[in-house]
C-alpha cells in the first residue's frame, strides 16, 4: 500500500482543470424554458439573457464534469445566449480559461460563435475548435478572456444547426505552472445495496518541483505523489456514492482543480426481483438503489398508497408518472432458458397528456443492455384507453377491452424462450393463475429473444398518460410472482400474522411435510426451511414485512407476513 502523504479536508465546488471562479450548469429545473424563465444556478450580479431557451432534453455527457442536467438550445439564425456581469479583474488576462460543454451536430459547416465584451456593445468573436461532434468540451486557453469588471460572454448561431451549451466555465490557470492532470476518473469499491464508495484516479504530469497541498472534498488522499514523482496517479479512495468528486491541487505557481462525477455503484438483481416502491412521497425512482435513471428529463415518483387487486398482495407505496421525461431501468439476472414472468399493478389516472388514438409503451422487458424485447402499449380511445403487447416499436395488438381512468389492471408478462413466445395476461384470476391460463395477447418476436436482463418503466412525451404502477414481480415460474396471494393447499390456516413472539404456526388439511421460504421486501431470501411440524421458530426474523412461500406435495401458496 502507497503511503498517505497529504489529506486536507473542504468542501469545494466542482471545477475543471484551474482555479475555476464561475461555473453555470442551468440549473434544475424540468421541461423546456425560455431563458427569463429558467432557474440559473448563479443569481445576482450574474445576468442571462437571449432568445435560446433552456432545456432537459439530451444532457450532457462524456466529457470531464459533464453535469448532465439543462443546457441551453440553439437552432436559428441569431438566435443567442447572453451572460452579463462577470467579473475577471482579479485575474491575468493570461491566466484566464473559457471552457463550456457544446453538442456539435453531425453535419456541421458553421462553428458557434462565442463573443466577448466589456461594455455590452462592442463584441470581439473568440476562435475555438471543436473536438467532435455530439457532447463535447471546448477549452479556450489563456490570453484571450479580457480582465475585466464588467465582462460579458455571448453564444450565437448563424445557422439553423442545432446547437447545445452547457457548464460553461471561467478559470484561472497559471501559464507558468507546469503540473498538468489528466482525465479523473471514478470506480466503484462495491456494488451493494445501500451506499458504496468508489476510487478516483487523477493522472498528472509535470510535478516533482514544488510542494503541493491536495484538499478533496472526500475521501482519503493516495497514490502518487506529486512533491516527489513528476508524472503518476494521485488515488482518492473511499469517496460515497452519490457525491461529486472535486479536489483543488495547489503549489508553486498552480492554483489548479479537477473533478469527476459519481459512478453508480448498484447491484444487479437477484431473481425474484419484488419492488413494492416503499419509497418515501416524492423519492426519485432512479436514486433507489434498485434502480437507476437511463436519461434525462422528469424523474419518476413514488407517491403515497398502493394499489389493491383480488387475491393480491399491496404494501408500501407506488410510482407515479406522466408525458416526457426519465426513463427508469432496473437490472436483474440474465436469463436465457426456460420462461421469465414480470407482473404489476397499474392504473391510469389522467388521460389529459394523452392524444387521442396516439400510442406508446411505458413498460418494457429488455436485455442487460437495455435493448427493448417486449413491450406494454397504451392508446387512447375517446375517453377510455386500450393496452396492447408487442415486441417492435409500434403495434396492432391490442386488447378489445376498453378501459376508464381509475381502473386497476393486473398485467403480466411473459417470454417463453423454449417456444419464443411472448404473453400478456391483463386482469386474470390470480387464485388460478399458472403458465397454462389462456394469455389475453400473445406475440412471436420474429428473432428469438436470447436474454432478458432489465425492466423498463418509461415516459415517451405527450402519448403517456399520468398512471400510476405498483407492487413489480419478476421471476422465473408463476408460482414465484409473490406479489400473487395463491391458496392452492386445502385447509392451510396461517397465524398468528402479525407474528409478535417468534413462532408461526401453519395447519393444513394434510398436515404433510412442507417448504417454508421467506423473501423480505426487496427478494432476498432470509429463511428456508422443510419440516412436518406445525410451529415454525421465524424468530431470527428483523421486524417487518414480508413474502411467506409454502409449498406441500407440489402445490404452493404464497402470502404477505408481519413480524413485530
Amino acid at each position: 500500500m502507497k503511503k498517505l502523504y497529504i489529506l486536507l479536508l473542504a468542501v469545494v465546488s466542482s471545477a475543471s482543470f484551474g482555479q475555476t471562479f464561475y461555473s453555470e450548469n442551468f440549473g434544475t429545473a424540468t421541461g423546456t424554458l425560455a431563458i427569463a424563465d429558467n432557474v440559473f444556478e448563479n443569481g445576482a450580479p450574474i445576468a442571462y439573457s437571449g432568445t435560446a431557451d433552456v432545456r432537459s432534453s439530451l444532457a450532457s455527457s462524456g466529457y470531464n464534469g459533464a453535469s448532465g442536467v439543462r443546457n441551453v438550445f440553439i437552432n436559428a439564425i441569431d438566435e443567442y445566449f447572453q451572460i452579463d456581469g462577470l467579473n475577471t479583474s482579479a485575474y491575468n488576462t493570461a491566466d484566464l480559461q473559457l471552457s463550456f460543454g457544446i453538442n456539435t451536430p453531425t453535419a456541421v459547416t458553421n462553428v458557434l460563435t462565442v463573443e466577448v465584451s466589456t461594455n455590452g456593445t462592442n463584441w470581439a468573436p473568440i476562435t475555438y475548435t471543436p473536438s467532435g461532434t455530439g457532447w463535447t468540451l471546448a477549452t479556450i486557453s489563456g490570453g484571450v478572456i479580457p480582465s475585466s469588471g464588467t465582462l460579458s460572454i455571448r453564444f450565437k448561431s448563424s445557422t439553423i444547426l442545432q446547437y447545445r451549451i452547457d457548464d460553461v466555465k471561467l478559470s484561472s490557470v497559471s501559464a507558468s505552472c507546469t503540473l498538468a492532470l489528466g482525465t479523473a476518473t471514478a470506480s466503484c469499491d462495491g456494488f451493494n445495496l445501500g451506499t458504496d464508495t468508489y476510487t478516483v484516479t487523477i493522472p498528472f504530469t509535470g510535478a516533482g518541483n514544488a510542494a503541493y497541498a491536495i484538499t478533496p472534498n472526500a475521501g482519503v488522499v493516495g497514490g502518487d505523489n506529486p512533491n516527489a514523482v513528476a508524472a503518476g496517479n494521485i488515488v482518492i479512495t473511499g469517496v460515497p456514492e452519490g457525491t461529486a468528486f472535486s479536489a483543488t491541487i495547489i503549489g508553486g505557481t498552480c492554483n489548479t482543480s479537477a473533478a469527476v462525477n459519481s459512478p453508480e455503484c448498484k447491484p444487479i438483481n437477484i431473481l425474484p426481483l419484488r419492488d413494492h416502491f416503499n419509497y418515501a412521497d416524492g423519492a426519485s425512482l432512479g436514486a433507489q438503489e434498485q434502480w437507476t435513471n437511463i436519461n434525462s428529463g422528469d424523474n419518476i415518483l413514488a407517491v403515497a398508497g398502493s394499489l389493491s387487486y383480488p387475491n393480491a398482495t399491496s404494501s408500501g407505496n407506488a410510482v407515479s408518472f406522466t408525458g416526457s421525461g426519465i426513463d427508469c431501468f432496473s437490472p436483474f439476472t440474465a436469463t436465457n432458458s426456460g420462461t421469465l414472468y414480470a407482473s404489476f399493478m397499474m392504473s391510469v389516472t389522467d388521460l389529459a397528456l394523452a392524444a387521442d388514438a396516439a400510442e406508446t409503451y411505458f413498460a418494457a422487458l429488455s436485455d442487460a443492455s437495455r435493448s427493448f424485447k417486449a413491450r406494454m402499449f397504451f392508446k387512447r380511445t375517446g375517453t377510455q384507453y386500450q393496452l396492447g403487447f408487442d415486441a417492435p416499436s409500434f403495434t396492432t395488438n391490442y386488447d378489445a377491452t376498453l378501459r376508464n381512468v381509475g381502473d386497476v389492471v393486473f398485467v403480466v408478462m411473459g417470454y417463453d424462450f423454449n417456444t419464443n413466445t411472448l404473453n400478456a395476461w391483463l386482469n386474470p384470476d390470480l387464485t388460478s393463475f399458472s403458465a397454462s391460463t389462456p394469455a389475453t395477447l400473445t406475440v412471436t418476436p420474429a428473432t428469438a429473444i436470447t436474454e432478458l436482463g432489465g425492466f423498463i418503466l418509461r415516459q415517451d412525451n405527450n402519448p403517456t398518460p399520468t398512471m400510476t404502477i405498483d407492487e413489480l414481480t419478476i421471476a422465473t415460474s408463476t408460482s414465484e410472482l409473490l406479489a400473487v396471494k395463491q391458496n392452492a393447499i386445502a385447509g392451510l390456516e396461517v397465524y398468528p400474522n402479525p407474528v409478535t413472539n417468534g413462532t408461526l404456526f401453519i395447519n393444513t388439511q394434510a398436515n404433510a411435510e412442507k417448504n417454508i421460504v421467506i423473501f423480505d421486501v426487496l427478494g432476498k431470501q432470509v429463511f428456508n426451511t422443510t419440516t412436518a411440524n406445525n410451529a415454525i421458530n421465524v424468530s431470527s426474523l428483523n421486524k417487518g414485512v414480508y413474502i411467506l412461500k409454502i409449498t406441500e406435495a407440489g402445490k404452493t401458496a404464497t402470502s404477505k407476513l408481519v413480524v413485530r
